[in-house]
This record gives structure tokens, C-alpha cells and sequence, in this order.
């Protein structure tokens, strides 16, 4: 399996300019690593693909036969854009070994590519393996994380020395190690993925639009035996949220209290997730009180947890939402065609 293909996966959102700087750099990761990279416009609406197309013809990499670019018909969300290439496969019909996810801003360091690849080659029990993240201005980004839980939604809005420690072992952010280690998930700005464990639980549940899928991909991959690993050695530059805008949010956008409350349900059951909006509001009392006492700076959106009493409040008066896992491989006499229907 050392010599497996790879199928690179870049899911373009309004990005198109910065897709391309992202392609450029995972060719050249991929010169010589057998596979391809498939560029997914994600039903932009802008103008996106055909300034990717224009791109790619203009650098010659379409007669390369290394390249190709799809647009999806709908913008389903990340999940639903990747789920176009997990469920593709190689031009010449064969389906890839190992699926690398890449973000559109993000720009892998040499060597990255096939340093994930090895390690799963070289560890069989391994299903999903994702890099060191750092931004452009050479800062780590925290990318290796434990599940959430209802203990960890009541430490992550205390704010709070004292139980911090004391529920250290249900903090989702871990400490960055030196050295590869087993983690709950890691994002999937660089993300690599076995076959088999695609083949074994599917792909992303559509059901999320943004957030949180990475994380319930990885529980049910590990449901099924599947690890999750995060391999230092592996780097990439990442810009960061270039296509979702999360760093301007002035208000906490509706599609992520969907897929947090959507995970919680998902994974764990109706009550559980309302245990874990109690747990949040809980911890949030806790931290406004020391804004009270010690002038503590604002540390969610405005309006965060009226939002989150609101949008939970009206999910107990709706039909419960069902899993949408992808479809399976395409057929291997059918190409995958630039338009999807």
C-alpha cells in the first residue's frame, strides 16, 4: 500500500483565485505520488468556475491529465461538495487507495501529502490522518480535538481555572504534541482518508451543512473500529474561514447551532443533547458572573445564548432531522462529468 493512489479532493466556495494558489501547491505535491487532484466548485454562483476552468486551461494542467474540475449543482455544504470526490474515482476508472481533503486556503508544505499517506500505509488500524496546521503568520492552529460531550460544553463556556482542571480530560482542544498520536477527530483542512474506511461508513452525512461533520465522521469511523491520528509531521499553511467568514460573525449563523445540536442528537440521543444545552447555558452562567465580578471580556457572539435557547426550544417542535450519508462509488463505466446532475 506504500505505492497507493491518492485522489487530492479541493472543495472551492467564492474563493476561485485562491483555489488555484492551493492547486498549484498540491500538484506539486503530487507530481510524484500516483493519483490525481479533482477541484469541486461548490455552486458558487459567482463566476467561480468558470474562473477556475479559465485557470487551469490557461496553465496548461487539464492536458496534464493530473487535474479535474467539477461543479456541483447545489451548494450542500462542505460535506455534500466533498462527498463528490470521496465518492468518485481516477480517471482511468479505478477507485483511489487514499482520499486527501484539502481546504482552499490552505497550501501544503513539502512533503505533506506523502507523509500522510505513509503513516497510513504503515498503520493498518488507522482510517483518517490530518497535519500540523499553522497560519501565514507561522502560528500553530489548533486542529487535533477530543469529542465533545456534556462536560466539555459546560468547561468550554466557564472560562473557569478551577474546572478546567478539573475536567481536563473532556477538553475538546489538545495540546499540539511533536510526535504522531491517536486523537477523537482532527479538521479536515488537511485530511487524509483510507478507502476502506469510506467503503465501511460511508462518507459525510449531509445532514450538516457546516461544522461539526469532520467530528461525526470520525465517531462513526471509530464506531467501527476506524482511528484517527494526527501526524506532526505532515505541515500546511492555512489562511483560515477565507470561505465561511467566521472570523467577522457578529451573530452566531443559524447552520451552526443546526449541526451542534445535529451532532449531539446525532451521536449521542435527544436527551443527551439537551443535557449538553443545559450544560452550555450552566457554564455560560458561570462565566457571566465573573464578568459581573471581574470585568471579564464578552466571549461568545451577541445574543449567543438567547440564540441557543431559541434555536433548541424550536427543534423539540420539529421533526427530528435524518442522517443523509452519501452514495456510493460512482459506477466505474461512468466518468465523472464536469457538470453533475
Amino acid at each position: 500500500m506504500t505505492t497507493g493512489t491518492v485522489l487530492t479532493i479541493l472543495l472551492n466556495f467564492r474563493t476561485p483565485e485562491m483555489t488555484l494558489r492551493a492547486a498549484e501547491a498540491a500538484l506539486a505535491e503530487m507530481a510524484h505520488l500516483p493519483g490525481e487532484v479533482l477541484i469541486v466548485d461548490n455552486n458558487s454562483g459567482d463566476g467561480s468556475y468558470e474562473t477556475i476552468l479559465a485557470g487551469v486551461e490557461q496553465r496548461g494542467w487539464l492536458a496534464e491529465g493530473r487535474l479535474r474540475v467539477v461543479a456541483s449543482p447545489v451548494n450542500g455544504g462542505f460535506g455534500a461538495g466533498m462527498n463528490i470526490g470521496l465518492h468518485a474515482r481516477l480517471s482511468d476508472g479505478s477507485v483511489p487507495d487514499f482520499f486527501y481533503l484539502l481546504n482552499s486556503d490552505a497550501f501544503p508544505d513539502p512533503g505533506c501529502i506523502r507523509t500522510l499517506r505513509a503513516f497510513l500505509s504503515e498503520h493498518p488500524g488507522a482510517g483518517l490522518a490530518g497535519s500540523y496546521v499553522y497560519g501565514e503568520d507561522g502560528a500553530p492552529h489548533c486542529t487535533l480535538f477530543r469529542f465533545p460531550t456534556i462536560a466539555s460544553e459546560f468547561e468550554g463556556a466557564a472560562r473557569t481555572g478551577v474546572i478546567s482542571r478539573l475536567l481536563a480530560h473532556a477538553i475538546v482542544p489538545m495540546a499540539i504534541p511533536t510526535e504522531a498520536q491517536q486523537v477523537d477527530w482532527t479538521a479536515g483542512a488537511s485530511l487524509m482518508i483510507r478507502r476502506e474506511v469510506i467503503e465501511a461508513v460511508g462518507g459525510f452525512d449531509e445532514t450538516f451543512f457546516l461544522y461539526f461533520e469532520e467530528t461525526e465522521l470520525c465517531h462513526r469511523a471509530a464506531r467501527a473500529g476506524w482511528r484517527t491520528h494526527y501526524v506532526p509531521q505532515s505541515t500546511i499553511r492555512h489562511v483560515g474561514s477565507a470561505s465561511t467568514g467566521m472570523k467577522t460573525w457578529t451573530r452566531t449563523p443559524g447552520f451552526w447551532l443546526d449541526s451542534r445540536l445535529y451532532y449531539f442528537t446525532r451521536v449521542h440521543g435527544t436527551a443527551y443533547a439537551l443535557g449538553a444545552t443545559l450544560a452550555r447555558l450552566a457554564g455560560g452562567a458561570v462565566y457571566g458572573l465573573r464578568r459581573l465580578i471581574s470585568n471579564k471580556p464578552r466571549a461568545d457572539a451577541p445574543h449567543f445564548y438567547s440564540d441557543l435557547v431559541r434555536h433548541h426550544l424550536k427543534s423539540l417542535l420539529q421533526r427530528p432531522r435524518r442522517p443523509r450519508l452519501a452514495r456510493p462509488f460512482l459506477p466505474q463505466t461512468a466518468p465523472l462529468s464536469e457538470d453533475l446532475e
